[in-house]
């Protein structure tokens, strides 16, 4: 989603008013009834009856509405979004993006004229400048009165706000980063952050968060990474899903995003165009949305901004019709990424102009354009030319108002200070945070203990190095309001508790002299630090250095929107910084926050350990010192790579023979990571073994369990991740030589044991074949199962049976596993 940083001056001063004075303009908003036009009620309109089914009053609603109205519903309005700070020079100002060319037409109408036929959504009223949570209720309610007073039919506008990283408001809680969930391969805590997420969101009078990015990582120079799951469908599309839940438990729905092909954009350029199969869509960009539609009911798909094979996703119908709703049923709202309308026009010129562009959009099934109406705006006098039906405003306004009235919008009682709470909420609650921690304290991967960690008590003086150690943003996505917003406000501070590596790594050892040296910057050139950064390590026993990105938008970060890399060498000088920490002969712990993998080949042979921490959040900092001491038994696990050199591409494990390792010797490149998918060290250890399959031959249609035993062989407790790959021994295109199907996290005590089945319908073998029917064909099928994607020892051979099988959206999306204790006396067996 391209949304960020926005001000608006006269709001800004709303935002700085002191207690008092906001407490009487709320005051006077709430005191401001309705009384003044006579209450509606279900007998003059008839779709306020709860009574009546809700695609009755949605289809009673629409035929009540003149041809504006319903197209009014069709579009959205950003109150106050004024992209340039005309008070800084150019070069300093943060814009959401250089898109300037789109914005006159939608983005200069007042609220009041933007919605004078009424309005489908209102665009991040929360999310685009600092402000308390009463002053943004007071301006949620003065947004909705005036949809409310200035159109015939008062029909409340929707909400939407970005949720990427927890709720992206000022004082909100900043959860991980999505990689970061990833690294956590834990559905069930995703689901709670999630859930977490949207009471807040709900609280506060908000309908639809811009979340979960369902996109596949195929490229790692691709700036939001940071925003992916990982690299692998599966994992995405368990996690994505189990995000949807959570988030629509609380009442808001969830958008998944970006539809279609996104992260594949060549050379990883932001925008840059997608050259894709339509095969490899099938098979790798698209299971992760259908599986969160099936499985989790998403109520909204975002467009993308790309074009795939010169076919600009926002004018496809194939894909927004014929795949989206006429193959998966899909029944919610497709909302356009912000401003992917009109750049049809603009950016990809397969439209004329943007009321063209609107045509173009709404042919191919978008339903709602945000973050303004700038292409949807002249639909009206298209259908009255007759370029475009009026079916199919019908066809969009339809689905909108369905969903407002699933959420409650449309029923009689609703009011806009209904639709918040007015008993304090706090958005950055002790059981928010909590959360937060838990996520951060399970996305931390060991990568190697080294000789080093963890921390040897008897240390008196460590060094600590890098531009990350003392620096709290560094622990945060592009999508945290503090890195989001917060940059244009270097007043506001970051909004929530926050620390720096530094000062967690003071809270978690004491009796330890920490001498800083920041070393260089994340980015730039300047290397005047490196001589006091080299004398600090040479004077400790140990040195650690923190080392990665700083995340923000369209170039003012190293990671995040618009941040896309040439390589995947490490930010700036920070690589050299590395070098010359080295060369000093002090051992050296390097820790990576980043929201990319980065290439550590030069390095991993001689550092005293290492440690990967993706984006971890608000309780990051403290996640990673609990891992360093060895508090925390670390347990995040590698949802992409780690690569051995700057120009590894293609990064991503799901390669066919052919480009894989075992291609060794036909390129001069290096086909191997330094580190593969799946791969996490631990403080403890781990034995998986005694595959026991239920059939070595099942049918097209049939089944067959796998169960493995694990067990902690260490003498700490812990969790491992246990993961089971699949691979098409002979197909009729070239495969993947492995590719997730289905994983378990499991928490052990020393010496105790539990039995992991894996229950894998030949669905779950299904590819898209040469004539893009996906089949289920018989033939051999490895069955790989262990603790990554290297370190595979369970190993056998299942046999499918029967004629090659045609399946579609009814075939089996998930791998049912289930995790039974194993009894003492069992446990030394196997």
């Amino acid at each position: 989603m391209t949304s960020a940083a926005t001000t608006i001056r006269v709001f800004e001063t709303v935002s700085i008013l002191c207690h008092g004075k906001a407490h009487r303009l709320r005051e006077n908003f709430l005191s401001t009834s309705d009384s003044a036009r006579p209450a509606p009620t279900p007998s003059d309109r008839p779709w306020l009856d709860p009574a009546l089914a809700v695609e009755k009053r949605a289809e009673l609603l629409l035929q009540a509405m003149t041809l504006d109205e319903k197209i009014a519903q069709l579009g959205s309005r950003w109150a106050g979004n004024d992209m340039a700070d005309h008070e800084l020079p150019a070069d300093e100002t943060i814009n959401v993006a250089p898109m300037e060319d789109v914005f006159a037409a939608g983005g200069s109408l007042s609220l009041e004229e933007a919605s004078r036929h009424g309005l489908g959504h209102l665009t991040r009223v929360w999310g685009s400048v600092p402000q308390s949570v009463e002053h943004g209720v007071t301006e949620l309610i003065r947004q909705h009165k005036v949809v409310l007073e200035g159109s015939r039919l008062g029909v409340p506008a929707l909400v939407h706000e970005e949720c990427l990283t927890g709720f992206t408001t000022y004082g909100a809680t900043v959860y991980p980063a999505s990689i970061a969930w990833g690294a956590t391969f834990d559905p069930e805590l995703v689901e709670r952050m999630a859930a977490a997420i949207g009471r807040d969101m709900a609280a506060v009078g908000v309908h639809q968060g811009l979340s979960p990015v369902l996109d596949v990582v195929r490229d790692y120079r691709w700036g939001r990474v940071e925003e992916t799951i990982g690299e692998d469908p599966y994992l995405v599309a368990i996690l994505g899903s189990a995000y949807v839940r959570g988030l629509q438990s609380a009442g808001v729905l969830a958008t998944l995003k970006h539809f279609a092909g996104y992260s594949a954009s060549r050379a990883g350029r932001n925008h840059g165009p997608v050259s894709m199969g339509r095969r490899e869509l099938l098979d790798f960009i698209l299971p992760t949305f259908e599986t969160a539609i099936a499985t989790a009911d998403a109520g909204s798909v975002m467009s993308s901004y790309s074009d795939i094979d010169g076919l600009p996703a926002s004018a496809d119908p194939w894909l927004f019709t014929e795949v989206l709703r006429d193959d998966w049923g899909f029944g919610g709202t497709v909302v356009s990424d912000y401003w992917a309308v009109p750049f049809l026009s603009s950016m990809h010129r397969v439209a004329v102009d943007n009321a063209d562009a609107g045509v173009v959009a709404l042919t191919a099934g978008t339903d709602v354009e945000l973050p303004d109406t700038i292409g949807f705006a002249d639909l009206a006098d298209k259908v009255k030319a007759g370029e475009v039906s009026e079916d199919l405003v019908d066809r969009a306004a339809r689905r909108l108002l369905l969903q407002k009235v699933k959420l409650g919008l449309l029923d009689p009682d609703w009011t806009p200070q209904g639709s918040v709470r007015d008993d304090g909420v706090d958005l950055d609650s002790a059981e928010n945070r909590e959360i937060a921690q838990q996520l951060a304290e399970r996305s931390v991967i060991l990568l190697d203990a080294g000789s080093a960690l963890p921390l040897n008590r008897d240390l008196r003086k460590i060094a600590v190095v890098g531009p990350s150690a003392d620096d709290p943003r560094t622990l945060m996505g592009c999508y945290a309001f503090p890195n989001h917003v917060l940059p244009r406000y270097p007043d506001r501070g970051l909004g929530v508790g926050v620390i720096s590596p530094l000062d967690a790594l003071r809270h978690e050892i004491d009796g330890v002299e920490l001498v800083h040296v920041k070393g260089c910057e994340v980015t730039g050139e300047d290397r005047s630090g490196f001589e006091a950064a080299v004398t600090a390590a040479r004077d400790a026993e140990l040195c650690i250095a923190y080392v990665g990105d700083l995340s923000g938008l369209f170039g003012h970060g190293t990671s995040g929107e618009g941040c896309d890399a040439e390589d995947l060498r490490l930010p700036g000088v920070q690589g050299e910084l590395l070098s010359a920490l080295l060369d000093t002969g002090t051992p050296v712990v390097v820790v990576v926050v980043s929201g990319r993998p980065y290439a550590l080949g030069d390095i991993a042979d001689r550092v005293a350990g290492l440690v990967q921490a993706f984006l971890p959040g608000q309780k990051g900092a403290a996640a990673i010192a609990g891992v360093l001491s060895g508090r925390i038994v670390p347990s995040g696990k590698l949802p992409v790579q780690i690569p051995r050199h700057v120009g590894g591409q293609p990064g991503t494990y799901l390669q066919p023979a052919l480009g894989s390792v075992e291609s060794a010797g036909i390129s001069g490149l290096e086909a191997r990571p330094l580190f593969p998918f799946g791969y996490g060290a631990s403080y403890t250890s781990f034995e998986v073994g005694d595959l026991r399959l239920s059939a070595t031959e099942i049918r097209n249609d049939g089944e067959f369990t796998a169960t493995v035993r694990v067990r902690n062989t260490g003498e700490r407790a812990g969790d491992e991740v246990v993961q089971l790959y699949l691979h098409d021994v002979v197909a009729r295109i070239a495969r993947p030589l492995k590719l997730l199907t289905g994983f378990a996290r499991v928490s052990l005590e020393p010496g105790a044991a539990v039995d992991v089945t894996f229950r894998v319908h030949a669905d779950r073998t299904a590819y898209t074949g040469p004539d893009l029917l996906r089949i289920v064909e018989p033939g051999d099928v490895d069955v790989m199962i262990g603790t990554s994607s290297q370190d595979l020892p369970c190993r056998a051979l299942v046999r499918v049976t029967g004629d090659v099988r045609v399946v579609g959206h009814d075939r089996r999306l998930t791998t049912p596993v289930e995790v039974t204790p194993v009894v003492a006396e069992e446990a030394g067996g196997g």
